[in-house]
């Protein structure tokens, strides 16, 4: 094989070389918005963990104070904990993240409805109201309320955003970029 052909061919390996880096980091581009969503859909996860963590706690010590006792159980803190952590992946990955959806229709509704009644069965479970009727009948309610509050805040809160977002918008469009 001549020279020119060597050349060619050479040419052509490189020509491969950089197609396969191109599909590389187109990959790699793809990979990167998968591991951002999950990332967020984690992080989101953890939010909801502590947020219902303290609500369900703050619910539980007031029950304890009415009750004449100043302490709370630990096991039934890692037991609240655990069972926010795994209703979170369930609100966020089979219940499509209702309580902040656009609006609270009939779904939205139900899953509160069936995540309070969840979070009623596991505290009847394990006790944390001493399996008590009225107790566990206030603490739906209550799951209820912060169901809706919590998605009252994120409907405020997307319609803030929004404002901001539009103000940005019209900003944007007067002067041009910030440099």
């Amino acid at each position: 094989m001549g020279r020119a052909g060597r050349v060619g061919q050479i040419g052509r390996v490189g020509q491969d070389e950089a197609h396969q880096y191109r599909r590389l980091s187109l990959g790699k581009g793809q990979e990167m918005k998968k591991f951002r969503k999950i990332l967020l859909a984690e992080v989101g996860i953890e939010f909801k963990a502590c947020l219902y963590f303290f609500v369900i706690l703050f619910f539980y010590c007031v029950y304890r104070m009415l009750q004449g006792s100043f302490q709370a159980d630990m096991l039934v803190m890692a037991e609240i904990i655990l069972t926010t952590y795994v209703m979170g992946y369930i609100q966020v990955f089979l219940l499509r993240n209702f309580e902040e959806s656009d609006k609270l229709g009939v779904f939205e509704f139900m899953a509160s409805i069936g995540c309070s009644l969840v979070y009623v069965g596991v505290s009847f479970l394990f006790g944390w109201f001493d399996k008590k009727g009225v107790p566990a009948l206030l603490f739906f309610g209550y799951m209820m309320l912060c169901y809706i509050s919590i998605y009252c805040i994120y409907y405020v809160r997307r319609h803030w955003d929004t404002e901001e977002l539009n103000l940005e918008l019209e900003s944007f469009k007067k002067t041009g970029p910030e440099k």
